[in-house]
Formats: C-alpha cells, structure tokens, sequence
C-alpha cells in the first residue's frame, strides 16, 4: 500500500489520485482458516485474536534474541486503475523482484488483488518462490475506515468479502498458498473494523520502519531511512510498484548489504509472527 505519512519525509506524501499500490468464490474457499502457532506446525503462524475476539494486529516480531528484520513489500493497484495501466504505467516492478532473488533476500509481498489480476504470470511466479510469501492488501486498495488519506472508502457491509475477493483473485492467478495476513490500506483501521475482519481469521500486519520510498527519487534517501529505524524485529514497509516507488530497487541493492554487516538476516513475516506467537 502506498501511504502517506506525516512523520516521514515529503517524498512519502501522496495525492490521493496517485494512492495505488475476479469474482469471489465461496468462502470457504477465498478465506484463510484460522491458525495458531501451536495449534498446527503446517500451516502459517497467526497471533490470537485480541480480547472480544478482534483481528490481532502485528507490528514487530521480538526486540531480543536474533536480529532479524522483515522487509515487506506493498503491491498496489486500485479496483480502478485498469485505464492507467493499459495506457502504459507499470504497477508491477520486475527487476524489484530479481534483485531480492539475486541478493537471496526472503521477502513478504502483500498485493491487492487487482494487482493480482493484472500481472497474473507475476504473481503466480512470487508465491511459486520458496523465498517469498503473498500476503492480502484487500482487492481494491480502497480505505476501511474514513479519512484514509483520500482513499476511496470500502463499505462496511463490504470488507469482508474485499477480503475474500482478494484470495480469490491470488488463487485464480495460480498462487497456491496465499498467508493469513492481511495489510490495510493506508494502514487505516479501528476497532470497528477488528471485528468486521475476525471472521476471516487474518491477522494484520502493520510495520514499524517506513521506507519513505513512495514517490522518492533518491535512493540514498530511502536507504538511510530504513538503515536508521530498524531495530531486531523491524518490519520495514516498502513498494513494488515501478510507478509510484521508482528508487526502492536501488534502495534495497544498499540496505541489503549494509543491514548484513550489522548482523541482521532477513525473515518472512511469517517467521516474525511465528516468533512472536511462541514467545522465541
């Protein structure tokens, strides 16, 4: 998700025209069955649910033990983008991908699903990839709550199914086993909205370090940024969208080496929340 946020430098602060990133099946078969970390060792790590039975949110994994840092990259594209992109701008970044294949860098893609829909061959490649994992960022990239940074707003009555209608286009697109994971728009929610989504047994991924590569042209920028916020557990938020986040490969071409040095070695969320979840 392409966020806007107040704290960051002015690179990350985006208009809302440029806020980017199938049918729905049953939903038993769009829907991630709930998990825990004990309950079942072959199925991806997820947090209990908060008191009232509300969606847990995840931010960091453990501050002590490895440092290990989870480099999580947004797959944006809005329900109505389809005319940018047959015009010609790219909401996919290739060459993003090869580079995190080429420096051995386990990574966590959350994609909307219309993202999905519009790079198939893409998506289907990632989540093919022992190295990454597909997480859910909604199908639509529309805001679930209101003054979401000028995002469209998803109905209420809506949310869920958005949910379910983003697993379904992640499985028509040929990925077989999508997380549990689920990533607002805008990073956008509230109570409200915690327990509209229990009933899909996702648990939300936020972060902890933003990257500023929205819209940033300096690489060096970016790199800094990130190199100065993470701490053992970071989740650091960044982009695969060529259009909207065009320094982030070179970005992480610097970060990668540079958080190696200090002794970081990078996880999936996956591996984050698992830690998280057993207390490792």
């Amino acid at each position: 998700m392409i966020i806007r946020v107040r704290h960051v430098a002015a690179a990350c602060v985006l208009g809302a025209a440029l806020t980017a990133c199938g049918a729905p099946a049953a939903p038993t078969a769009a829907r991630p069955a709930p998990t825990s970390a004990s309950a079942d060792t072959s199925r991806p790590p997820t947090l209990t649910p908060g008191a009232g039975g509300l969606t847990p949110v995840f931010t960091n994994g453990p501050r002590t033990g490895d440092k290990t840092v989870a480099l999580t990259f947004d797959a944006d594209m809005t329900a109505d983008e389809g005319p940018r992109a047959a015009g010609g701008e790219h909401f996919d970044n290739p060459q993003l991908i090869s580079t995190l294949r080429t420096l051995k860098v386990p990574a966590t893609v959350f994609m909307t699903g219309r993202w999905a829909e519009e790079y198939p061959a893409e998506a289907r490649s990632i989540g093919a990839d022992p190295n990454f994992e597909i997480a859910n960022h909604s199908y639509s990239h529309y805001a679930f709550t209101g003054d979401c940074y000028g995002l469209p707003r998803v109905a209420a009555d809506r949310m869920t199914s958005d949910v379910e209608r983003a697993y379904t286009a992640f499985h028509k697109a040929g990925v077989a086993h999508p997380m549990p994971y689920f990533r607002f728009p805008g990073g956008c929610y509230d109570r409200q909205v915690l327990k509209t989504l229990a009933t899909t047994g996702v648990t939300a991924v936020q972060w902890d370090v933003v990257s500023g590569d929205a819209f940033a042209t300096d690489s060096d920028a970016v790199a800094r940024q990130v190199l100065e916020g993470v701490k053992p557990g970071s989740v650091v938020v960044m982009h695969c969208t060529r259009s909207a986040a065009p320094a982030t490969e070179r970005a992480v071409r610097a970060i990668v080496p540079e958080l190696r040095a200090k002794g970081y070695r990078f996880v999936k969320v996956s591996q984050l929340i698992g830690a998280a979840a057993t207390g490792r």
